[in-house]
């Protein structure tokens, strides 16, 4: 999913911790081979190079990572959205050649998004994209399904004591033996003071922002992430940290809370129960 992965483990002998994490990256490379868009034979891509045909029946993971997305796309006014791959590509070569997208290319990649023109079969387990061109993107939710994952096969092995990490997105289960939690740097957990560590356990932590992906063009500081309605790259320095039960909810609704109004925030953070934000305004 092109970034690095990071897995911390206590187990009772070496062995059982070098086999539970082999057991681990395996999972986590399994997912990687339906998921990544950097891979041209994924099921992602495949899946997208059928748009605008038939529905294709796709694998379980694959399809319950799409489920809960669409239904963040619908409780999000669509600001988050997978099927914003042709934007997304756009602003990577922007990040690669410093030159902005033509406003033609925008535009043409605008008309490609949007995630009800994604049809979820959930009896039939297939999908259907809507017209010719579109892609998806999971790079906002795929890696926080796959720390979950992770973690599910470490426990297998009978570790409970353990962190796993992607390009930023942590799934947490019981704290280092001795302590009360791992401990985990926010950003943007103090407005005043800067960052702030924290102790967790047993939940995820997802940072969205454009403190590590960014791009200044003309005096102008372009984020990662992409606004899906206008298919411009965010402008406006806002970085969010969320705590939730899980990577699958955390990883998206980072994004997701980046781009929405305040109101639509509050009501995000109401719906996923036991979900905590860190917030913060980064000057220009």
């Amino acid at each position: 999913m092109g970034v690095d992965t990071r897995l911390v483990v206590y187990a009772y002998d070496k062995q059982t911790a070098e086999k539970a994490c082999t057991a681990a990256f395996e999972r986590i490379a399994f997912l990687d081979t339906m998921m990544s868009d950097y891979r041209k034979n994924s099921e992602l891509n495949l899946l997208s190079d059928g748009a605008g045909g038939p529905a294709k029946k796709v694998s379980p993971e694959l399809f319950k990572v799409l489920w809960v997305a669409q239904e963040i796309s619908s409780r999000s006014d669509g600001m988050f959205d997978v099927t914003s791959g042709p934007e997304v590509l756009l602003w990577r070569k922007a990040r690669k050649t410093h030159v902005l997208p033509a406003p033609e290319d925008v535009e043409r990649a605008r008309k490609l998004v949007g995630w009800k023109m994604m049809t979820l079969d959930k009896r039939n387990q297939t999908v259907k994209l809507a017209i010719p061109g579109m892609r998806l993107d999971l790079g906002a939710i795929a890696k926080g399904y796959a720390d979950d994952e992770a973690q599910t096969v470490l426990k297998r092995f009978g570790i409970k004591h353990a962190l796993v990490e992607m390009g930023g997105d942590i799934v947490v289960t019981g704290p280092p033996p001795g302590t009360k939690g791992w401990t985990i740097e926010v950003p943007n957990a103090d407005t005043e003071h800067g960052n702030v560590e924290i102790k967790v356990a047993n939940c995820a932590v997802s940072t969205s922002g454009d403190t590590e992906q960014f791009v200044e063009i003309g005096g102008k500081h372009y984020s990662h992430v992409v606004n899906p309605h206008t298919g411009m790259a965010s402008t406006t320095r806002v970085e969010v940290t969320i705590l939730s039960p899980n990577g699958l909810i955390a990883d998206p609704l980072s994004t997701a809370l980046t781009l929405v109004s305040d109101e639509t925030r509050k009501g995000l953070l109401r719906t996923y129960r036991g979900t905590k934000m860190y917030l913060r305004v980064l000057k220009n």
